[in-house]
């Protein structure tokens, strides 16, 4: 498979991202935003409505990372995840339901009310599965329970018999670097500007800096570790994704297999989107491989015509950092940890350190704010952990042995992207040593 690391999403290759300003000197704002993704784009555009003066910086194009590359679907059906929600109080679980609705309603508001071409489409939204029903049975009881629309069913357009289903009316998919762009045109976006170190209310890299009273973290993963421990507190999980084209009976509305190694799905245009073979990143090297044999088993008459992959940060707690850094910095904010559902978490980022940042009184602060890690976050932690040491203590996997700059664990290549990856927390890094993701912020170089 040619190309490298340098597999171009479907997004990426039906748009050209805009031209961003140079930061080539200090300049003064009222928040600096770090990541022109999702989230960092959306927060800009919602304050600077609210009348505040925001700067984004970002290391490389706008929506050239994670943004690009997700599967686009804006769903308050996030996996199997309610009855267990509900398992720890109705209360909380209600607010949670309610920020994820709140959240697609703010989607199709500004879309709509702005006119925005994103290719903006409503569809329902699927959880199969090929086993026993009764997980997704006791699931849709439990988000009728939270007054969500919920169905259950035996019948998909899938090409392959499910042995149940629940749908949610109502959902939405769209071209996520479609609305990025859009929105990017009328804010002030510093691209090509990887961030050097921040201080309290400064943030600088190679060439300029800004000053803010207020300081956002958007960048995907927090490339600060002490304050706030987000290293300690996610890992990073990687999906491969192929675009398919020539398919037969092509289905309509979203799915997602909650067994193991189950398919995601959802089409665009007259393509489908087939997406699975995940993997904690830094510990597979044949997903891609798997899922075409997966792709041809399912639609055997597509044609495969395009192959990329998406990252995301897994929390421990299973909800999303978001809010105040932590005790520390309380001027500091931060938007992480959205657990393999981008669009939905980035607007519900958005919307409550928005608030935050207004001033105003916020019903989800208690529920989304990263305080310092909980008992509930221990075990997985503690499982992290192990992972981080044996990924430092590791021997070399391959010939070359090298040591990722953020914590120094050993580095996995990734022979399919050709790619150095971090079993630890992530990091991904060309086969030159460049740093493409984070939280490591520097190259790294063979070791002789």
């Amino acid at each position: 498979m040619a190309g490298g690391i340098f597999l171009r999403s479907i997004w990426q290759e039906t748009t050209k991202p805009p031209q961003g300003k140079p930061l080539d000197s200090t300049v003064k704002a009222d928040v600096a935003v770090i990541g022109a993704g999702l989230a960092g784009i959306l927060l800009a555009d919602r304050l600077q409505r609210a009348g505040k003066d925001v700067a984004v910086i970002e290391a490389g194009e706008i929506g050239g990372g994670q943004s690009g590359r997700t599967t686009a679907k804006v769903t308050a059906q996030n996996g199997i995840c309610y009855r267990k929600l509900l398992a720890r109080g109705e209360e909380r679980a209600q607010a949670i339901a309610q920020s994820r609705r709140r959240a697609i309603e703010a989607y199709a508001h500004m879309i709509e009310s702005r006119s925005l071409s994103v290719d903006w489409e409503v569809c329902r939204s699927y959880l199969y599965t090929t086993g026993d029903p009764s997980l997704l049975q006791e699931e849709c009881a439990a988000t009728q329970k939270l007054g969500f629309a919920a169905t259950f069913t035996k019948h998909t357009d899938l090409p392959i018999a499910v042995s149940g289903a629940v749908y949610f009316e109502q959902q939405g998919r769209l071209h996520p670097l479609k609305l990025l762009y859009a929105l990017a045109e009328n804010l002030t976006v510093y691209t090509h500007a990887p961030v050097l170190r921040v201080e309290e209310k400064r943030v600088i890299t190679e060439n300029g800096a800004v000053e803010a009273p207020y300081i956002v973290f958007a960048c995907h993963f927090p490339f600060v570790n002490f304050p706030g421990l987000y290293f300690a507190r996610m890992h990073q999980e990687r999906a491969s994704v192929l675009t398919l084209s020539d398919v037969k009976d092509l289905p309509q509305d979203m799915y997602y297999g909650t067994d193991k190694d189950g398919i995601s799905l959802r089409p665009v245009g007259d393509r489908l989107l087939f997406c699975g073979a995940g993997y904690r990143t830094g510990t597979a090297n044949d997903s891609f491989a798997k899922l075409e044999r997966q792709a041809k088993t399912w639609f055997p008459e597509a044609h495969i015509t395009g192959r990329f992959s998406a990252q995301d940060c897994v929390p421990a707690r299973g909800l999303p950092y978001i809010g105040r850094f932590s005790a520390d910095r309380l001027n500091w904010f931060v938007a992480t940890g959205f657990n393999k559902w981008g669009l939905t978490n980035a607007m519900i980022a958005a919307m409550q350190l928005e608030d935050l940042l207004c001033d105003r009184e916020s019903p989800l602060e208690e529920l989304y704010a990263p305080d310092v890690p909980s008992l509930r976050e221990l075990p997985q932690i503690l499982a992290d952990g192990a992972r981080a040491v044996g990924g430092i203590a590791a021997g070399a996997l391959h010939t070359v042995s090298l040591r990722c700059p953020h914590l120094g664990c050993r580095l996995h290549f990734n022979k399919e992207e050709k790619t150095w990856e971090c079993p630890c927390h992530g990091s991904r890094f060309d086969y030159r040593g460049r740093c493409i993701d984070g939280p490591a912020q520097t190259d790294i170089h063979p070791l002789s």
